[in-house]
């Protein structure tokens, strides 16, 4: 818990009023690795925030899943799109490892969106972290070459990529299991 009050006093004057609120709708979870945390057709109900673990964001294809994100402790995690609109989520959310989340839900924003002054900059600072995210994972497919996709990934979270089967980073960053295989041959 005081991991996350460290991580939004990094960015905002947090009172004790404002977190008490904030801190109250909060729920920890714990989830095994390979447990599904938002399935296709559902509607997404928790802003979730990492305490630890790795999750992964992909769309099931029949011979192998497309992944296109991860997330890791001390980040933001959430079918963001199906939560702010309501609308089923058109693909799936799985731990990779052991994972533990504080869980906020849709509800109990909105009640602390009205009921604090921190509130709209907590959801904010969420927002503009998993918009960040986003928009950084599309310029990277754009602009940068498999090998580049995969040195930045290797390079942001050493110690957690090695916890990722090959093949989900390999469609990752936008190649083949035996592509990626290569890449590791020729930078290792």
């Amino acid at each position: 818990m005081e991991l996350i009050r460290k991580y939004f006093e990094r960015r905002f004057e947090l009172t004790d009023h404002d977190w008490q609120a904030f801190y109250s709708k909060l729920t920890r979870q714990n989830f095994p690795k390979k447990h599904i945390l938002l399935k296709s057709g559902q509607i997404e109900n928790n802003l979730s925030f990492i305490e630890t673990g790795i999750v992964r964001f992909y769309i099931p294809k029949e011979e192998n899943d497309l992944t296109f994100s991860f997330a890791f402790n001390n980040n933001f995690v959430s079918g963001y799109n199906s939560f702010l609109t309501r609308n089923p989520s058109t693909y799936y959310i799985e731990t990779l490892t052991e994972t533990t989340l504080w869980q906020l839900t849709f509800d109990d924003l909105q009640e602390i969106y009205k009921k604090t002054k921190i509130g709209n900059a907590i959801g904010r600072q969420a927002s503009e972290e998993l918009f960040l995210k986003k928009s950084q994972r599309e310029l990277s497919l754009l602009n940068e070459t498999a090998e580049r996709r995969y040195l930045n990934l290797f390079t942001e979270r050493p110690e957690l990529i090695k916890e990722i089967p090959l093949k989900y980073i390999a469609s990752y960053i936008g190649i083949t299991p035996q592509a990626l295989s290569r890449i590791r041959r020729r930078i290792s």
